[in-house]
This record gives structure tokens, C-alpha cells and sequence, in this order.
């Protein structure tokens, strides 16, 4: 089978909505080349087990996204589609970059091979190993293994977004918690909480690939007796309160949910927040303090952060 590349050059705030938009137009696939991913792995060397070599040679500055859309009938109008998306980006407050939309041709076996050197076995937290189907790994005693195989959702638990949340998980999961998994992709969070000891998880996603890919990942792991995958818009589809409540998307979504989170958190609860580019965490923090929400924990990796709060003493929902 013929499938078509579209490839997107872009910046590093605006991946998360590019990426959106080529899911939104029904890609199979998705790779992201960022040279911040080449910077951080070198300073922080052994944290990556691949790194794509052209990336060396990239003369682009900025980020490129690669999504695959089968050839179709309606190819034409999906490619045109993405063009008229990409250039909305300024309306988000975002860096769109170059925002440049080109095409190329590709086949299912050369794309469905290759895309699977970037994903190996790796640690991304104190605990959490996340291993993909085809590959082997010798668990240690302590370890706690994710299975995750991508399929077409994002969340391989590569991203510094993702590395993040897993790592305020390990910290402020405890056994018999409730967590809500806000934009849940692959499930990876909601299966990491799961593991850690959460005795109910809710993980949300409005992109219906999504929500069966985590599904699926959530059935591999063995943690469907604990875990639900809803299709749903942010918390419109959960009732009750979490002692935890993550969100793995980007700082303006954040910034939105800072209104509605008090109202789903447990008077201890926290709410871990990631995917904030870098230049966004002074307008996240306004958002959530203005909510009755203080930031107790921050973390940075990269171009991103991740920001851990709880209702400041003496708020009305403490």
C-alpha cells in the first residue's frame, strides 16, 4: 500500500497542535524530528538509546513532523485541509515557525519498519521501564514494565512531557489512589498509575484512535480490572474526585483546565501538568494560582516543563 508523507516544518511550542492536526486528518503514523531532542540527549548522555543521525545533518533550525495519510479519493482536500489548519496556529498564541506543508510518496513496508528504530526499551523514571512488543529486556527486581506499542497515538514515553509526568507519578501516586488521566494518547500514564498502585484510573482523549490504541495497551498490561479509557472532551466524562489528576498536553489547554480541575480534586489531591513549552510556565502558574492552586513541585527537561500543584491552605476547596 502507497501512503503519502506530509511533512511540516514548525517550532517546538507548536508540535503538540501540528501533531493534533495531522491526527484530526487521519494519519498512520507520526514522527517528530526536533534538534532540542539531539542538544538534551547530549547533555544528559545515555538517556537515549537512538538518535536519528540526519538529525546532525538537519540545516532546519526549527521542527519537522512527518504524519502518513493513506492515498485516498479525498487526499487532495485532507492535504489542503492541514494547509488551512497550520496557518490558524497564531490563533493559539503559538509560534507557528515556517509552517511549510510539502508531500512525498512512501510504502507501508519501507514506513512500517523503519519507524521502529527510534523505539527501544527504556527507563524513564526511578521504576518504570517502558518496552515495546518486538523487543527484549531483562527485568530487574524492582522494575515495573510498560508494554506500550504506539500503533497511530502519541505517547511513546520518549517525549520529555512524558518523561516528566512519569516521574511525578512515581512520586505522588500512592496505593489505592484515584487518578484521572487527562489527554490520555497511548494510555502510558494511566497504565504507569495503574502499576504504581492507583486502585481506579481514568484516562481521557477526544481522538478516537487514540482511545483504542490505549485500550489495547491497557488490556496488554493487564490492568483493565483498575483502568478505563473514555472518549470524552478534558473531565466532561468523569464523575467524583481524584487524588491525582494529570494532564500531558500543551499550556494553553492547561491554562483552561486550571478553571475545572478544583472541582474533580481531593482536598490532598495534586495535579500534575506537562507539555508546557518553556515560555508559558509564567502564564500557567498565573492560571492556576488565580484557580486556588498553588505549584508545589517543578521540573524542567528540554524546551518543556512540568508543574505539580494542590489548593493553597485556607482555599474553600482545601
Amino acid at each position: 500500500m502507497k501512503w503519502i508523507e506530509v511533512q511540516i516544518k514548525t517550532t517546538t511550542e507548536a508540535v503538540e497542535v501540528v501533531s493534533n492536526i495531522l491526527y484530526e486528518a487521519g494519519v498512520g503514523g507520526l514522527v517528530i524530528e526536533d534538534p532540542n531532542d539531539l542538544i538534551f540527549q547530549n547533555k544528559n548522555e545515555g538517556d537515549w538509546d537512538y538518535i536519528d543521525p540526519t538529525l546532525v545533518e538537519q540545516n532546519f533550525e526549527g521542527v519537522i513532523v512527518k504524519g502518513y495519510l493513506p492515498e485516498s479519493e479525498d487526499l487532495i482536500d485532507k492535504i489542503e485541509l492541514i494547509k488551512q489548519n497550520v496557518e490558524k496556529i497564531p490563533q493559539y498564541n503559538l509560534d507557528k515557525g515556517l509552517g511549510e506543508v510539502t508531500t512525498s510518496e512512501v510504502y507501508e513496508k519501507d514506513w512500517a519498519n523503519s519507524w521502529k528504530k527510534y523505539y527501544k526499551p527504556k527507563k524513564i523514571g526511578e521504576k518504570i521501564v517502558v518496552k515495546p512488543s518486538w523487543e527484549s529486556y531483562e527485568k530487574k527486581s524492582d522494575d515495573i514494565v510498560i508494554e506500550l506499542d504506539p500503533g497511530m497515538a502519541f505517547g511513546t514515553g520518549t517525549h520529555e512531557t512524558t518523561i516528566m509526568c512519569i516521574k511525578k507519578l512515581e512520586k505522588y501516586v500512592h496505593q489505592h489512589d484515584i487518578v484521572f488521566d487527562i489527554g490520555c494518547g497511548t494510555g502510558i500514564l494511566s497504565i504507569a498509575a495503574a502499576k504504581l498502585g492507583a486502585i481506579s484510573t481514568i484516562g481521557i482523549d477526544l481522538d478516537e484512535v487514540s482511545v483504542k490504541v490505549a485500550k489495547e495497551n491497557v488490556r496488554k498490561n493487564g490492568v483493565a480490572n483498575t483502568v478505563q479509557i473514555r472518549k470524552g472532551n478534558l473531565l466532561d466524562v468523569v464523575d467524583g474526585k481524584a487524588n491525582v489528576i494529570v494532564a500531558n498536553i500543551i499550556a494553553e489547554v492547561i491554562i483552561k483546565l486550571a478553571e475545572v480541575v478544583p472541582k474533580f480534586l481531593l482536598e490532598d489531591g495534586v495535579f500534575i501538568a506537562s507539555g508546557i513549552i518553556l515560555d508559558k510556565i509564567k502564564d500557567v502558574k498565573a492560571a492556576l494560582d488565580k484557580n486556588g492552586l498553588e505549584v508545589i513541585d517543578e521540573m524542567k527537561m528540554g524546551e518543556w516543563a512540568c508543574l505539580v500543584s494542590k489548593f493553597k491552605e485556607g482555599s474553600e476547596n482545601a
